[in-house]
């Protein structure tokens, strides 16, 4: 797979400090098969931290160890090739730390024009490790209404071919897949305009139609958070003419920094007003929480952040199905904040973020 991600996660400034996906009931079998693999080898604990020692270096080439979690881990990441260049610079230190980030399950936000190479070569990567691929949809047209992450596909037309082409590019591989983080909170906040609401739901409907129908995909469609949209019927009307019945569940959290009790309320009371689905939790960088204050764009590269709770699907919960980093630890929301361009890889503040772990 290619080591360069454009992975657009920054969030609008008419939005609130907020901000911006998941392993569902229909990946018990791959959940199952990954944890006798785990108990076979002796992987580390679902907290993250190892029973017996540092793990041996993975050889070049080869996945890296992960938490307690059925997903891949990309040997081949940015987290990961930093972690070799600060080795050979002499920065054994800071190179152990970034760890944290590199030898865990994080997203894979697949190119806008043309995804399916890089899904096959991620799902081919995976099934020799037995595990599943963690992947973002995020294509939708008239998409971050213009701001940081504007873009998406040109029409709806372009956006089914899209779409197409990223299930058929999965195909039989377990997958899990956060079906566009924003959409529908842009909706439910008004910054998508009126006009392209009909279509938006229509087009999110299909996609889930499109990505079930592969036989080892589950799919969440994003929900926004708890700051941003605070009241959970807002977005549960969206959730349901988006086709959330049909889905495994939604997401929560994506590329924000809410802590885990507060989102867990929320999500409980949204389930409730959507038929008792299921979600998912980012937990990518809420290790310490969201930026006090209510200072501006908070959620946009905040000093003082941490890495949240390791990926795992051992959540304790019987409706959330996972806790997992979906926004990449390290990538840049957006320029604010001396930050590179939004997707950008930023090590200094991964490693900040590693540093400051909740483990």
């Amino acid at each position: 797979m290619s080591g360069r991600r454009i992975v657009p996660r920054a969030f609008p400034r008419t939005c609130p400090p907020a901000l911006p996906c998941a392993l569902p009931r229909a990946l018990t079998a791959v959940t199952a098969l990954a944890l006798a693999v785990a108990l076979t080898a002796g992987c580390s604990a679902p907290g993250g931290g190892r029973s017996t020692g540092e793990a041996a270096e993975p050889a070049r080439g080869e996945p890296a160890p992960s938490a307690a979690s059925p997903y891949w881990v990309d040997p081949d990441s940015d987290a990961a090739r930093q972690v070799r260049a600060w080795e050979k610079e002499g920065r054994a230190a800071d190179a152990k730390v970034l760890r944290r980030i590199s030898e865990r399950p994080v997203a894979d936000w697949p190119a806008w024009d043309a995804p399916g190479p890089e899904i096959r070569a991620a799902a081919k990567a995976a099934a020799r490790t037995k595990k599943a691929i963690l992947l973002v949809a995020y294509n939708i047209p008239h998409r971050d209404c213009g701001l940081y992450s504007a873009g998406g596909a040109v029409d709806a037309d372009a956006y089914r071919s899209w779409i197409a082409e990223f299930a058929n590019a999965i195909g039989s591989a377990p997958a899990t897949v956060i079906l566009e983080p924003d959409a529908l909170p842009h909706i439910a906040d008004g910054c998508t305009p009126p006009e392209h609401h009909a279509e938006r739901y229509r087009l999110l409907s299909e996609a889930v139609d499109t990505l079930k129908a592969k036989p080892n995909t589950t799919v969440y469609l994003d929900a926004g958070n708890p700051e941003w949209i605070d009241v959970p019927a807002k977005i549960a009307q969206p959730l349901l003419r988006a086709g959330i019945e049909r889905a495994d569940g939604f997401s929560l959290n994506v590329s924000n920094f809410q802590s885990n009790e507060s989102v867990r309320a929320y999500a409980d009371r949204l389930s409730d007003a959507v038929g008792g689905a299921h979600y998912v939790i980012d937990t990518s960088r809420n290790g310490e929480g969201p930026l006090s204050g209510g200072r501006e764009e908070a959620w946009c590269n905040p000093p003082g952040r941490g890495l949240g709770t390791p990926p795992t699907t051992d959540t304790g919960d019987e409706r959330l199905d996972a806790y997992l980093w979906i926004k990449r630890p390290g990538d840049s929301d957006g320029t604010c904040r001396g930050g590179p361009p939004a997707g950008d890889w930023w090590p200094e503040y991964a490693l900040g973020l590693a540093r400051r772990a909740a483990l």
